[in-house]
């Protein structure tokens, strides 16, 4: 694939920048890995030497988001050995950092292209109750520092049945939902106690200790970073949410399989979730009430959503398709590419770069066959940072991601 022209010009299609109306027989001018230009194509002036891309007859819109995966550090097939999403040995992991662990050669991220997914925020797994810092990634590029596009974005943390099982199983504290619950009080107390430290250090010119667990949790305390809350049972949504109250972060729900019970709690505290992964049988007690009718329950509720796929546990891929189903069960089409789109970007506070198309973003354009939500329709050109890294070949049937590696000549 050609990546020469530093201009390209989608002209044609059926433009659906998301954040407003779509456009028919519309232009998607790309500058330098950013877009430059959006409208009709009598409106939007292509420069002469613009690499043109018809997309005429077929549906361009931006690429989709996973707020929520383990792409690269739950790697595809490779068992123990490329499994390094849970670090469980300390239930207080806020040091620990998932780009340590990223694979950029794992199946995984040819997969998300070929669902039209571009970028993901990939977080540390739900075995401690504080997990560890994300971050958040493109899904083409030749190493993880290619692919970074927001490295400081959330710390993940666990409520519920996971912690409580793993620590139980070793006979240490947090064995319950309540030495869970103090577990992270406790870490917070000691977070807000150290940053008073910190600074009245500074204040008096002395030297002080870096702790980077306390550094990372004071970042959370200041607003810096996201408070990132796997949690599926309400009962555990309610103890997040007061815990948010005592410490004044910022809290995204992760997972929210029960959201829909207290749907209108979170419309009234305003708290975001990322739902999902919808595709999964009730493994487990938290997820008794799982149902694809709970997206269009909590849009309806006046709740930002968005979906994941919580990738590997449904592949990522299938993104769109557990949009498409939620439809199916309730959930409003325009509010399911959002759900994909501009609400991810937004609740974590990517949407200056992510999440629609829009002149200053991130040019991460997907050329569908047809309307996604339809799944017949497949994503058939991907462009990361303008650059096209895969297509669908019509003539094998077979998608095709440009290769990540060195070759020489």
């Amino acid at each position: 694939m050609s990546d020469k022209a530093l201009v390209k010009a989608i002209v044609g299609g059926y433009v659906v920048p998301v954040d407003g109306d779509p456009i028919d027989g519309g232009t998607v001018l790309i500058e330098n890995g950013k877009i430059a230009a959006v409208g009709t194509d009598a409106d939007v002036d292509v420069p002469g030497d613009a690499e043109l891309i018809d997309a005429a007859g077929s549906w361009v819109l931006p690429g989709f988001i996973d707020a929520h995966a383990h792409l690269g550090v739950h790697e595809d097939g490779e068992g123990w050995s490329g499994n390094d999403t849970n670090e469980m040995t300390d239930p207080n992991g806020a040091r620990f950092r998932a780009i340590d662990g990223i694979d950029p050669y794992e199946p995984g991220f040819d997969d998300a292209l070929a669902g039209g997914v571009t970028s993901v925020v990939i977080k540390p797994g739900s075995g401690n109750p504080i997990g560890g810092q994300t971050i958040g990634v493109k899904t083409w590029g030749r190493t993880v520092l290619d692919m970074i596009f927001a490295e400081g974005v959330s710390v993940k943390s666990a409520l519920g049945e996971n912690p409580k099982r793993v620590y139980g199983e070793k006979k240490q504290t947090p064995s319950t939902r309540l030495g869970v619950a103090s577990t992270i009080r406790d870490a917070f107390t000691a977070a807000r106690n150290y940053a008073a430290q910190r600074e009245h250090a500074a204040g008096e010119g002395k030297p002080f200790d870096v702790d980077l667990t306390k550094e990372t949790l004071a970042k959370v305390l200041d607003g810096e970073l996201y408070w990132d809350q796997h949690v599926h049972r309400a009962d555990d949504m309610v103890t997040a949410i007061r815990l948010a109250d005592e410490f004044g972060y910022k809290l995204v729900i992760n997972h929210g399989t029960e959201g829909h019970l207290i749907a209108d709690l979170l419309a009234e505290r305003d708290v975001p979730v990322i739902l999902g992964p919808l595709f999964t049988t009730k493994s487990k007690v938290e997820l008794r009430n799982r149902t694809l009718r709970a997206p269009g329950i909590l849009a309806r509720a006046g709740v930002r959503i968005a979906i994941t796929t919580d990738h590997p546990v449904v592949p990522i891929n299938f993104l769109v398709y557990q949009a498409a189903l939620s439809v199916k069960d309730g959930l409003d089409p325009e509010t399911a590419l959002k759900a994909l789109t501009v609400n991810p970007a937004a609740m974590l506070d990517l949407d200056d770069q992510v999440g629609s198309l829009k002149p200053g973003l991130d040019a991460d354009v997907v050329i569908w066959s047809g309307d996604p939500l339809d799944v017949m329709n497949r994503a058939m050109r991907v462009f990361v940072r303008g650059r096209e890294v895969y297509h669908f070949d019509e003539e094998t049937g077979v998608g095709v991601a440009e290769d990540r590696r060195y070759r020489e000549g």
